[in-house]
């Protein structure tokens, strides 16, 4: 896939670098969030850029951000890795989880410095939070798998070890992926957490690698799709005869597109007793972590309650419109 850049803005302009962009809820959501966030004249744009592009594609989109004044960030996904590794001497700042993480999710400006930030540790916090039981890790004796080996998941395991979470941590994280490169790139970076937690990778190349991975795992332990399978790519990283964890905490990335893990996991929820989420409330999270860094404002509180009941207003009509939110 070729890379188009976008023309000199001529308005305060957000973009969202990502794979399949103009399918995003955010292109019809944005304009809301902005009319109530009193963000005047602001509009988003996307930069679709292929999976694993030439690293130059990266520098170009961050360059020409950098250089034009109405341009005035973005929000990355897919690329989050491949941009930090592509273009972080572009950047003036890159903050902690930037560095510690080795992406960037967020491009954002103070004058003419340009910043760099991971938001991936603290919007899969906050969703986590949203789903996971209270001292779900102490009193269930769960572990985590987690299939994918990028930002998403990378951010996820460090959040589930915080040190401050004490002793509700899961036993054990099990991280799969089809590359062996990104499964080695994932270990040296988690390796650098102190942590009592027991990381495993384990190569999974096919569904059906994945499929035995999962059978291994106890009653109530955290599954979750990080592979991007079944939104910018078709399928899922299980196989139909995959069997789910009893009480398990399944979690679905996507929030769009397919969603094959999804319907696997809805499946086998009477039977498993499983509590099966999607993306929706990363999603929310994600954005509006990301909106707060470009435009300099904050959304906490009240007001990101009304951002959520906004969307959420937006994913019904869809739904009932049989449109994909």
């Amino acid at each position: 896939m070729r890379m188009k850049l976008p023309e000199k803005a001529v308005r305060p302009t957000m973009y969202f670098i990502g794979v399949t962009t103009g399918q995003s809820s955010i292109m019809n959501l944005f304009p809301l969030w902005a009319e109530e966030l009193g963000l005047k004249d602001a509009q988003i744009k996307g930069i679709d850029i292929g999976i694993h592009a030439d690293p130059e594609l990266y520098r170009q989109a961050v360059d020409f951000i950098k250089r034009d004044p109405l341009s005035l960030g973005a929000l990355v996904t897919t690329h989050k890795i491949d941009l930090y590794h592509a273009a972080k001497d572009l950047f003036d700042t890159l903050d902690d989880y930037a560095d510690m993480f080795e992406e960037v999710s967020s491009i954002s400006k103070n004058g003419e410095s340009l910043a760099g930030h991971a938001k991936d540790p603290i919007s899969s916090g906050l969703s986590l939070e949203a789903f996971v039981p209270a001292r779900h890790w102490e009193t269930s004796k769960g572990q985590a798998m987690i299939m994918g080996a990028g930002g998403s998941a990378l951010a996820i395991a460090g959040y589930l070890t915080k040190r401050d979470h004490g002793s509700n941590v899961p036993e054990r994280i099990i991280i799969t992926n089809r590359s062996q490169q990104r499964l080695h790139a994932a270990e040296q970076l988690l390796g650098r957490i102190e942590t009592p937690v027991k990381f495993e990778y384990r190569l999974c190349p096919e569904p059906l690698d994945n499929d035995r991975v999962l059978a291994e795992m106890p009653p109530g332990s955290l599954i979750v799709n990080a592979t991007g399978l079944g939104k910018d790519r078709p399928g899922s990283p299980l196989t139909d005869h995959a069997e789910f964890p009893m009480n398990g905490l399944v979690w679905e990335l996507n929030y769009r597109g397919e969603l094959d893990f999804k319907h696997q996991a809805l499946s086998q929820q009477a039977g498993k007793q499983l509590r099966v989420e999607d993306g929706w409330i990363y999603f929310i999270h994600g954005w509006t972590q990301v909106i707060a860094e470009v435009f300099h404002t904050s959304i906490e509180g009240e007001r990101f309650e009304r951002l959520e009941r906004i969307a959420m207003e937006l994913r019904n009509a869809s739904n009932q419109e049989g449109g994909k939110s």
